[in-house]
């Protein structure tokens, strides 16, 4: 058997052991380690191997932005930003027909913008909106598939974990990515409102009406979220602006964040050591993963299967927008059994080369940008398609008495919106490239 036989067997021995509910880092490592094995003989090279990038892995500067965007996410939520978010777009929009939902994705659109974790903004304004959305006579499963898919947003508008991990894993730049999610997670909010105003009148009685708020009120509501906007623009401004990296970036949004939770009085010795435990140990489930995947990674690139799939794509002589759209079919599949992370850190090793040696009339560094933000509102589809996404397992143990199916029956609509999104930015790329310079 050749190196690269070994290699493309891996494959689908390592999906074998996710499906078979071994943990995605250590399926990945395991999967690694067999596949050295079997191509050098020995267990000699994995062994060594194993020491340098242990270091060089965990060593990363680039990866200390994950525990500071993470630890923002907790200190938002304990200072009360979520119902600040949620109070103030449903003082403007609540009145309208299906306006309480309207106003749940609008707050997770700001809530996201100091999160940048899908599954905490999911769960975070679940417990803020689910209540009035049952209040206001909102069908459950219209409710949850609603939070579901406004989690979601948490992952596109920036800050994000995921797109920093794949700014890692193709070695692009952080700030240059948040910028070019900017639109699109705009687009996506918008199109998630459509959605809401389409489900409604298709099923009039899924929804309740609440009176309007006095004009007064809906200002005052706005001046409660002036945190939220500082906090916005001095870390995503300082970035764009070259004030400060990233990194920065993300340790001044989890100060501020912090002071803001001790001014509301949610920060505690007690909360504070909770969000401390809470973001170890989400981080180290993260870098365990991106371990993990490292290591496959290493053995990939032993075999070539990523240099030899790029060649056989280009001999194949598919058009660029074909080999793009099956590529990105591809993630719709696999989001429907694996999580975000996962999914990034397994493929685009194998498909960023398989995209990069094809001519889409862009630059290598547009391209690079323009697939990252297609293939982050994939993997975000995958987050609310059945049967297995995260964020509508999220929401079900949040209301436990709705059932999963009528979740997914109204979840559709939201799917359907991503997809026609998906298109338009297949379609046209300047939308995402528009606010990158050069």
């Amino acid at each position: 058997m050749t190196n690269l036989e070994i290699g493309i067997y891996s494959f689908p021995a390592l999906l074998l052991m996710i499906f078979l509910r071994v943990p995605i880092g250590l399926a990945m490592f395991v999967a690694g380690f067999a596949g050295f094995y079997f191509v050098m003989g020995s267990t000699r090279l994995p062994l060594a191997q194993l020491k340098d990038l242990t270091y060089s892995t965990f060593s990363s500067y680039s990866l200390s932005i994950v525990p500071m965007f993470l630890l923002m996410g907790y200190f938002a939520t304990l200072g009360g930003m979520s119902q600040a978010l949620f109070k103030a777009a449903e003082s403007w929009l609540g009145h309208r027909k299906g306006g309480v939902a309207m106003a749940a994705i609008g707050a997770c659109a700001g809530f996201g913008a100091i999160c940048g974790s899908s599954l905490a903004t999911a769960a975070t304004m679940s417990r803020v909106a689910l209540p009035e959305l049952k209040r206001y006579g909102y069908e459950g499963g219209f409710s949850t598939a609603t939070l579901a898919a406004g989690g979601t947003l948490g992952i596109l508008i920036p800050p994000s974990v995921v797109l920093v991990i794949y700014a890692i894993l193709t070695e692009q730049n952080i700030a240059k990515l948040f910028l070019a999610a900017f639109i699109p997670g705009v687009l996506a909010a918008i199109g998630y409102m459509i959605a809401v105003s389409i489900y409604v009148r298709v099923n009039p009685k899924s929804a309740g009406v609440r009176e309007p708020v006095p004009m007064a009120d809906r200002f005052r509501a706005m001046i409660d979220v002036w945190p939220v906007l500082m906090v916005f623009v001095a870390v995503v401004g300082g970035i764009y602006g070259g004030i400060f990296t990233p990194t920065e970036g993300a340790a001044v949004g989890a100060l501020g964040t912090g002071i803001i939770a001790l001014a509301s009085g949610g920060l505690t010795w007690r909360t504070l050591l909770d969000s401390f435990t809470d973001t170890a140990r989400s981080s180290a489930m993260i870098f365990f993963i991106v371990f993990g995947a490292a290591f496959y990674n290493l053995f990939l690139a032993r075999t070539r299967v990523p240099q030899e799939l790029s060649s056989w794509v280009v001999e194949l002589g598919m058009s660029p927008i074909a080999v793009l759209s099956l590529i990105l079919v591809i993630y719709l599949l696999l989001g429907c059994f694996m999580d975000s992370l996962s999914m990034i850190l397994l493929t685009i090793p194998i498909f960023f080369p398989v995209v990069s040696a094809l001519d889409f009339g862009m630059s290598q560094e547009h391209v690079a940008i323009w697939f990252g933000i297609l293939v982050l509102i994939v993997v975000e589809v995958g987050l609310i398609t059945p049967p297995v996404g995260m964020n509508l397992f999220v929401i079900n143990a949040m209301d436990p008495a709705t059932p999963m199916v009528q979740t997914y029956r109204a979840v559709i609509y939201y799917v359907a919106s991503d997809l026609v999104r998906v298109v338009i930015l297949v379609a046209f790329p300047s939308i995402t490239l528009f606010l990158i310079p050069g």
